[in-house]
């Protein structure tokens, strides 16, 4: 009988210790709500929102590690605060706050190579954070005005920063030299190309030929080519106020948000001419496309809610509840 119940209680624990066993999600979508200063984690099959946690203050981007366990988050504060916020996605936990010192205003994120790397607003500088051993471990000066967003190469060879209120785009590539693999293994050259004023959302193309920048302040789109650096077009694409730009995965469309129109333009990357207005709510800032190239998500700031796109009809087929200014995106996919 003894021997019964011990064996029926081992069962039970072993059942249980498997049902609350937590693993990273296979995908998700992560959304930041920045007045809320929550980070939403969402299922995106059924668009329901599976988890909130609070992160630092006024979080703006955020990024999800390629195996899909943390989540990076920055607290910008237009450069009041110097932190990023870190939350373990298994187990749906805020972890230690990362203090980047002097490096004040952190806004774009990017994980490559192992690294989280980000801009520095307030400090005029690019850096990358290490997390296996923790700390900061390099640090780049852009000497341009809002350092905002940031786009690191797979090989780790090129980066690209676009600089607001200097209205220009940095192009970073390493020259070589030094010992090793990481970023601080060789020297960096860096190149401005001047664009419109108000230069912030951008993408480069999936074929990484061309670099598109929306300028907030002209209402146009600068079209870089990467291979010589320098402006082959400029369009006059009515996006004033534009906050992001990205590609669809196939490299066929750009989408650009506005924080004070009601809608998305779509624009042809071959032909360069707009293909439609998306009508999405009061105004938009983060967008994400699933790497499926199935949907597209446009963060509604003013609205509450994040709209979900189709890519291949672009009409808005639903809605995602978020909380105050949505804003930042990410997808979670292992």
């Amino acid at each position: 009988m003894k021997f019964k119940t011990l064996l029926f209680i081992l069962v039970v624990l072993l059942l249980g210790a498997r049902g609350n066993a937590q693993t990273a999600p296979d995908h998700a979508l992560l959304i930041l709500a920045k007045e809320d200063n929550t980070l939403l984690i969402v299922d995106p099959d059924s668009l329901k929102v599976t988890a909130k946690l609070p992160v630092g203050p006024d979080p703006h981007e955020v990024i999800a590690s390629p195996d899909g366990t943390t989540a990076y988050i920055s607290n910008y504060g237009g450069g009041a605060y110097n932190t990023l916020s870190v939350v373990d996605l298994a187990a749906r936990k805020v972890l230690p706050t990362i203090d980047l010192g002097p490096l004040r205003g952190p806004h774009g994120l990017a994980f490559v190579g192992g690294r989280v790397w980000f801009t520095a607003e307030a400090a005029k500088v690019i850096a990358s954070y290490d997390p296996a051993t923790k700390r900061v471990d390099w640090i780049m000066g852009t000497g341009q005005n809002r350092t905002h967003m940031i786009y690191v190469s797979p090989d780790l060879n090129q980066i690209v920063t676009t600089n607001v209120s200097s209205a220009s785009v940095s192009i970073i590539e390493k020259m070589g030299g030094g010992v090793g693999t990481g970023p601080s293994s060789g020297d960096w050259n860096e190149t401005f190309v001047p664009v419109g004023r108000g230069s912030e959302g951008f993408d480069v193309s999936p074929d990484g030929k061309e670099i598109w920048v929306a300028n907030a302040d002209d209402g146009t789109v600068s079209i870089i080519d990467v291979a010589s650096k320098k402006i082959i077009d400029t369009r006059a694409a009515n996006v004033k106020e534009a906050n992001r730009l990205k590609f669809t995965p196939d490299g066929k469309l750009a989408f650009i948000s506005s924080l004070r129109k009601p809608d998305v333009a779509v624009l042809d990357r071959v032909s360069r001419k707009e293909v439609k207005h998306i009508n999405v709510g009061e105004g938009a800032a983060g967008i994400l496309m699933q790497p499926d190239g199935s949907r597209a998500y446009v963060a509604c700031s003013p609205d509450g809610y994040v709209a979900v796109i189709d890519l291949h009809s672009l009409e808005v087929v639903g809605r995602i509840e978020a909380g105050q200014e949505p804003d930042g995106l990410a997808w979670v996919g292992r």
